[in-house]
């Protein structure tokens, strides 16, 4: 069975989507109705932006969704999912993909999603940070033994769990994990703690606005983030992309219950090829390949 895969933030690359654009009329269609709804030249920040430019989170998110949806769009015939995962952000390529949300419903809640989650970032000093080469539940019980707010956030692959949260809870957290044998604890470059419960504010205000959206019957199941089983349900569905912002995202256990439930090849769908790696790393033997485009 042919499992896709869709990443989440930090793929972004200065570049990312030109070739697209240059050589397919449906690539350059979407990314003009992209930028109407977004209300800004996002492709320009795509084509040509810098790093910096890129890193905004109301690029980020929306620039990274792009990349994905419209890449699986110029796929074509050999585009035929029997099952999708999406990791973080990367859950709503995966329900355009598998046809629950629709192109334009999709961006738009992406977008609000980055600017939801810019304005809980601001609230509040916050952070997150890999902790590399320890076990998942030694990592949780550095969690609980931290005073302040620090949960695991990203299962990612055994052994490579991100913790997220306060960031002198985070600091404290990481010193605990080196003592107790981690190869690494670093803090991460990034704006806030994301899937935490420093989210609820963004949590609140997503969920109003993924409530009034219509989601369809998919065509193959997605194995969500939250419950990390195979879903079909669009209120489930619904339930659990609201959820999922101050939830742990699960793709470690994701990837094994697609591979229990007959995944024979995981293709990553967007920029960069992280989430490979990872199902790699899940399990050594899992076929992967890296989606391209063909004129």
């Amino acid at each position: 069975m042919n499992a896709y895969v869709f990443p989440g933030q930090g793929a972004q690359f200065s570049g990312m989507g030109l070739d697209l654009y240059e050589n397919s009329k449906i690539a350059k269609e979407l990314f003009d109705k992209a930028n109407d709804i977004l209300g800004f030249e996002i492709t320009k920040i795509m084509f040509e932006g810098t790093a910096d430019e890129l890193k905004q989170t109301k690029v980020t998110q929306p620039a990274i969704f792009l990349h994905s949806v419209i890449l699986s769009k110029v796929l074509g015939e050999s585009f035929k999912p029997d099952m999708v995962a999406g990791h973080s952000l990367g859950e709503f390529s995966a329900l355009v993909a598998n046809g629950t949300l629709n192109f334009e419903d999709a961006l738009q809640l992406v977008s609000k999603r980055a600017m939801a989650m810019q304005k809980a970032c601001e609230l509040k000093p916050s952070t997150m940070a890999a902790v590399l080469g320890l076990d998942d539940n030694v990592v949780e019980e550095g969690c609980e033994a931290t005073e302040g707010i620090v949960v695991a956030a990203n299962y990612n692959c055994p052994g490579q769990l991100v913790i997220s949260g306060e960031v002198e809870a985070i600091n404290k957290a990481c010193e605990w994990m080196k003592e107790k044998g981690a190869r690494r604890a670093l803090v991460l470059p990034v704006g806030g703690a994301f899937h935490s419960p420093l989210m609820e504010p963004a949590r609140e205000e997503l969920a109003a606005a993924i409530e009034a959206t219509t989601f369809n019957t998919p065509n193959c199941a997605v194995y969500q983030n939250v419950t990390t089983t195979a879903v079909t349900d669009p209120s489930e569905i619904k339930k659990n992309l609201i959820a999922q912002l101050t939830a742990p995202v699960k793709w470690t256990q994701s990837v094994q219950n697609m591979i229990n439930d007959g995944a024979t090849l995981f293709t990553e769908v967007g920029p960069g090829k992280v989430l490979s790696g990872l199902v790699k790393k899940i399990d050594r033997s899992a076929e992967t390949a890296i989606a391209a485009f063909k004129e």
